[in-house]
């Protein structure tokens, strides 16, 4: 049985390039809203930032990732 977390990342994973772009878009303003939220106590749920946080990091090592994959490809496209 998978973990929740792995469920997530694999979810993150199979969205195209565009979709983790709006992706981080919507995470970043989640993690705005909860700290206005945070800082006008009308958050009752504090771990939210930190879970929008790792959200955030997920995504960016998975474009990071795609970055770095299509980089490599073409390197050894050009040694061929």
């Amino acid at each position: 049985m998978a973990r929740k977390g792995t469920q997530r990342v694999d979810e993150l994973r199979a969205l195209s390039d565009a979709d983790l772009a709006k992706e981080m878009e919507e995470s970043y303003r989640q993690l705005f809203t909860g700290r206005l939220q945070l800082t006008t106590r009308q958050m009752a749920n504090t771990s939210l930032q930190r879970k929008t946080r790792q959200r955030i990091a997920r995504i960016k090592t998975i474009q990071r990732e795609r970055e770095l994959a299509a980089l490599y490809a073409a390197a050894s496209e050009e040694k061929s």
